[in-house]
C-alpha cells in the first residue's frame, strides 16, 4: 500500500511538472514541437492566438493569428496565403532553421525562408502580445511576421522600405473575405519612395488615392491624422529606412488598421460595450476629391463646390468640351506661358493638399527664401513649398512637372506656384504680397466711386485683358511657327537624312483619321497609331501629344539620331510630319508590339519560349554594339527598357524610341548632364546620382533587361512578389547560392537550356555592377553570349541605387536636377 502511495505521489508530481512546463511555454513552439490543426498557441497576456483556421465559407485551411478574446474571429496575419491546405492534416513546426507549414504527407507548402539552420534546437517561435510572431534563439531575432504584413497594420508595425536590405513592407488586400490570396485586382497601401516619400493606395499598380508627403506632424493629404487621444503617428526617413507606423496612446485599447477587399482603409477600435469593431477614421474613398488626380493637371478639387473641379487661378481647361461633360481628367493649361527668370513670380495657394511628389526634388536643410530663389532660376520648376511645418517651417520641396492631385483642405500648408509676372498682382494692388509667401500688408480699400464708374472700369479692364490674351496667343503661334519652319527648312531637308516628309492629310487618311481602333498604345511621346498607305505599306505613327513630357527638342533629337542609323535590330524611321501644331514620326510597323507586352503577362509569356528569349537578348546586344561603336555616330540610348524593344513578325527585336538619346563624336566616351532622364529601374547609379552617362549606362540598362527577360518579372516593383529582394538582388542571391536556374520564368522552364540560362544571368549581373568601369562593353557581351569561355565573377551589383541615392543629399555639395520624362524621380538638388 505504501509503495502504491509513493507511486501516485511521484506520478502526480511529474504530471504537475509537465503541465507547468507546458503552461509556461504556451506562447512558443520549440524545435521539437509541432502544432496540428485544432491546437493553438496563445500570447503570454492572452491577447493573440495562432493556429489553423478556415476563413468565411471557404473549405481551405490556413495558419493565421487572430485576437484571442474577441468572439468574432478577426484574423490579423496569415502565413500560407497562396498555398492553402484542403484538409485538417496540416502541421506547423520549427525545422531547418525556419518556421514551416506542412501537409499531412510532410510536403512543405510554406516557410519563413529564414536561414538559421546551424542553430538547431535553440530556435523557438514565439507569439508576442503585440501580435508579432517571432523566430529567435537565445541571442537574436531571426525572423518576424511584422516584416510580412498582409491586410492589417497593428500598433508598432511598419510599412515602408529598408534601404539596407531592400525589403519593402506594405498592406495588400485579401482577394475576398473568404480568400486571403493575392489577386490581379488587389489593393495595396504603401509608402512610395519615388521623389519625396508619400503614402499611396493603388489597385493593380494604378493609383487610387494619395495621402501626400509627411510634413513633420502628419501626412499633408491627411490633415485630420495629427495627434489625438487615441493614436500617435510616426514617420521615419533616414539613410537606413523609410517607414510609417502608429502607436496607441492607451495600450489597453484594441485597434487595427485594415485594408479591405474592396479598397477601404479604416482605423478600427474594438468596443467592449457593443462587442463590435467601430470605425474611428477612414483614409480612402472619403469623398469624390479623394480619387487620385480627379481634376487632372493644375486642377483643384473642392468638395464644397459644384462641380468639385476647377482650374487654378491663371489656368483654363485644356479640353473645355470634356469639362462640360464632367470629365475633368484632361486638367488645365496655362493661360499665359511662362517667361523664365525674373519674368516669373509665385502665387501662394493656401489650404491645399500638396501635388504628387513623384517628380520632385527636396533639400532637408534649405530655407524657404533659398528654396524660392533656386526654383525661380530654373524655368522647369513649377512650384515650391516648405517641407516641415514645425518650428516655423524648414526644408525645401520643389516640383518639376505638372501639378497633379491638388485639393482644398482648410488646415494644410501653403504651396507657391510659378506664374508669369503678368498673372501676378502689381505692387500697387491690394493683393500684392500674396504670391511670395511673405506677410501681406494691411490695406484699407475705400469704395467711393459710383456704380456707373465701377461698371465702366470693369468693362475697360475686361477689354484690356482680352486684347492682352489675344496678343499673347498670337505671339505664341508666331514663335511656334518660326521654330517649326526653321526646323523644317534647316534640318529636315538635310540630304543625309533620306527621310520623307508626309502631309497631315496623308497620315490622317492612312490611320482612318486617327481612329481609336487604330491606336496601338501610348508612351511618353504620345499615342501611337497603325496606318496603311495606299500602296499597302503598314506604318506606325507616333503623334506628339499636347500633354507630352517630351517636346520639340526630343522630336528633333529622335529624327536626328535615327535618320542615319540602319541596322536589323533598330526600328526604321520612314519619315515625319510637321504641319500646324502637329508633329509626328512615321516608323515601319512592328506586328508583335513590344517586348513588355509578352514577358510581363502570364498568358502571353508562354509565346516566348527560351530559345526565342535568348535570340531576343542576342539581338538587343547586337543593336547596342552598332549604336556604341559601329554606326557613323556613337549613340547612348539612355532609355533602354522592355517597352522600347519592338518585335517584328518573326520576333526579331528592334530598339526604338530615340527621343532621349545622346550623340558622341570623336573620342568622347562620357558626358555629364544636369537633366537626368530615363525610366526608373533601368537607370545606372552614376547617372542617377551624378548625371554622368556613357555607353556603360546603356550596359546597365541592358543587364536589367536581361534579368527581366529571363525571369519574366519587372525590376521595379519586384518586391511585390518577393518581399526579400529586388529582382537584381534576388538574382544576385541565387547566383551566389548556385541556383541561378531558379530565376527562370515558369512559362519557359520546360524549354530552357540550363547552360544558356546560367550564362545569361551571369552576364546580366556583370552588366549591373555598381561601378561603370567594372561593366563589360557591349561588344564583349556579344562575344560572351556566343561562346562557352570563362566568365569573370561579377561584383556585388547596385541593388538599390535608385532608391538609396536619396541618402546622399547631405553629403554632396552639388547634384544634378533629374527630369521627369518617363517617370524618373528627382531626389537631389544643389543647395544654395
Amino acid at each position: 500500500m505504501e509503495k502504491i502511495t509513493i507511486f501516485f505521489v511521484c506520478f502526480g508530481t511529474l504530471l504537475i511538472s509537465i503541465l507547468i512546463t507546458f503552461a509556461a511555454a504556451a506562447d512558443t513552439i520549440s524545435a521539437n514541437q509541432t502544432i496540428t490543426d485544432g491546437d493553438t498557441i496563445v500570447s503570454a497576456g492572452e491577447i493573440f492566438e495562432m493556429g489553423f483556421f478556415r476563413p468565411g465559407t471557404s473549405n481551405n485551411r490556413y495558419v493565421g493569428i487572430w485576437y484571442k478574446m474577441i468572439p468574432t474571429r478577426t484574423v490579423v496575419w496569415v502565413a500560407n496565403t497562396e498555398t492553402p491546405l484542403n484538409d485538417t492534416s496540416g502541421v506547423l513546426r520549427v525545422s531547418q532553421g525556419a518556421l514551416q507549414v506542412l501537409t499531412g504527407s510532410n510536403s512543405v507548402i510554406w516557410s519563413s525562408n529564414s536561414s538559421a539552420s546551424d542553430r538547431g534546437g535553440d530556435l523557438v517561435a514565439q507569439l508576442l502580445d503585440n501580435g508579432n510572431l517571432v523566430l529567435r534563439d537565445q541571442e537574436s531575432l531571426i525572423w518576424q511576421s511584422f516584416d510580412y504584413p498582409v491586410d492589417t497594420l497593428l500598433s508598432g508595425m511598419k510599412i515602408g522600405v529598408d534601404l539596407i536590405t531592400g525589403r519593402e513592407t506594405y498592406l495588400r488586400s485579401w482577394r475576398s473575405d473568404d480568400d486571403p490570396s493575392p489577386s490581379a485586382g488587389q489593393y495595396v497601401f504603401r509608402v512610395d519612395t519615388n521623389g519625396y516619400p508619400q503614402l499611396f493606395e493603388r489597385q493593380n499598380m494604378a493609383p487610387v488615392s494619395r495621402f501626400g508627403p509627411w510634413n513633420g506632424v502628419t501626412f499633408n493629404g491627411m490633415p485630420n491624422l495629427g495627434e489625438n487621444s487615441i493614436f500617435t503617428h510616426r514617420f521615419v526617413f533616414n539613410e537606413n529606412e523609410i517607414y510609417y507606423e502608429y502607436a496607441l496612446v492607451n495600450d489597453s485599447l484594441i485597434s487595427r488598421m485594415h485594408l479591405s477587399a474592396d479598397g477601404r482603409i479604416e482605423d478600427l477600435i474594438w468596443v467592449n460595450r457593443t462587442q463590435n469593431w467601430t470605425v474611428y477614421s477612414t483614409a480612402s474613398n472619403i469623398d469624390a476629391c479623394a480619387r487620385y488626380a480627379i481634376c487632372g493637371p493644375y486642377g483643384n478639387c473642392n468638395i464644397n463646390n459644384a462641380p468639385a473641379c476647377s482650374c487654378l487661378e491663371g489656368f483654363e481647361p485644356r479640353r473645355p468640351e470634356e469639362w462640360n461633360l464632367a470629365d475633368w481628367s484632361s486638367g488645365c493649361q496655362r493661360i499665359t506661358p511662362l517667361a523664365g527668370g525674373n519674368g516669373d513670380g509665385f502665387r501662394t495657394l493656401s489650404g491645399v493638399k500638396f501635388p504628387d511628389t513623384n517628380r520632385s526634388v527636396y533639400n532637408l536643410n534649405m530655407t524657404l527664401d533659398d528654396c524660392e530663389a533656386t526654383c525661380k532660376e530654373n524655368i522647369s520648376c513649377t512650384a515650391y513649398a516648405s517641407l516641415d511645418i514645425r518650428n516655423g517651417g524648414s526644408g525645401c520641396l520643389q516640383w518639376f512637372d505638372d501639378l497633379m492631385d491638388i485639393r482644398v483642405y482648410e488646415e494644410t500648408q501653403e504651396l507657391h506656384i510659378r506664374m508669369p509676372a503678368s498673372e501676378l498682382p502689381s505692387p500697387t494692388s491690394p493683393e500684392y504680397g500674396s504670391g511670395s509667401g511673405k506677410k501681406k500688408p494691411t490695406i484699407a480699400i475705400a469704395v467711393s466711386a459710383s456704380i456707373g464708374s465701377f461698371i465702366v472700369c470693369l468693362i475697360l479692364a475686361l477689354y484690356v485683358a482680352w486684347r492682352k490674351k489675344k496678343r499673347s496667343r498670337k505671339r505664341r503661334q508666331v514663335l511656334m511657327q518660326a521654330r517649326e519652319d526653321k526646323y523644317t527648312n534647316d534640318e529636315d531637308r538635310n540630304k543625309d537624312t533620306e527621310l520623307s516628309a508626309f502631309s497631315l492629310s496623308m497620315i490622317a487618311k492612312s490611320t482612318n483619321n486617327f481612329a481609336l481602333d487604330n491606336k496601338l498604345g501610348e508612351g511618353g511621346f504620345g499615342p501611337v497609331y497603325k496606318g496603311v498607305f495606299e500602296d499597302g505599306r503598314e506604318i506606325a505613327v507616333k503623334r506628339l501629344s499636347a500633354t507630352s513630357s517630351q517636346g520639340l527638342d526630343e522630336f528633333k533629337n529622335e529624327v536626328g539620331c535615327i535618320a542615319k542609323l540602319q541596322h536589323r535590330n533598330l526600328v526604321k524611321l520612314l519619315g515625319y510630319c510637321i504641319q500646324g501644331d502637329e508633329r509626328m514620326l512615321i516608323y515601319e510597323y512592328m506586328e508583335n508590339k513590344s517586348l513588355d507586352f509578352f514577358i510581363f503577362d502570364a498568358s502571353r509569356s508562354i509565346m516566348l519560349d527560351w530559345p526565342l528569349r535568348f535570340h531576343i537578348i542576342n539581338g538587343i546586344a547586337r543593336g547596342l554594339v552598332y549604336l556604341h561603336q559601329d554606326s557613323r555616330l556613337r549613340i547612348v540610348h539612355r532609355d533602354l527598357k522592355a517597352g522600347n524593344i519592338l518585335l517584328d513578325k518573326n520576333m526579331n527585336p528592334k530598339i526604338s524610341d530615340f527621343g532621349l538619346a545622346r550623340k558622341f563624336s570623336g573620342y568622347e566616351t562620357e558626358a555629364n548632364t544636369n537633366r537626368v532622364v530615363g525610366t526608373y529601374g533601368y537607370i545606372s547609379p552614376e547617372y542617377a546620382v551624378h548625371g554622368l552617362f556613357s555607353v556603360k549606362s546603356d550596359v546597365y540598362s541592358f543587364g536589367v533587361l536581361v534579368l527581366e527577360i529571363v525571369s519574366g518579372k519587372k525590376n521595379r516593383g519586384f518586391s511585390q512578389q518577393d518581399y526579400n529582394d529586388t529582382l537584381i538582388g534576388h538574382a544576385w542571391k541565387l547566383h551566389k547560392e548556385g541556383k541561378s536556374v531558379e530565376l527562370v520564368s515558369s512559362s519557359v522552364r520546360d524549354s530552357c537550356v540550363a547552360s544558356q540560362v546560367l550564362r545569361a544571368v551571369h552576364i546580366g549581373l556583370l552588366c549591373v555592377q555598381h561601378h561603370a568601369e567594372d561593366r563589360p562593353t557591349m561588344s564583349s557581351v556579344v562575344l560572351m553570349l556566343g561562346n562557352e569561355n570563362y566568365l569573370p565573377p561579377p561584383k556585388q551589383p547596385a541593388f538599390f541605387a535608385e532608391e538609396r541615392f536619396v541618402t546622399e543629399i547631405n553629403s554632396l555639395s552639388s547634384a544634378p536636377t533629374l527630369d521627369s520624362i518617363n517617370e524618373v524621380t528627382v531626389t537631389l538638388m544643389n543647395a544654395r
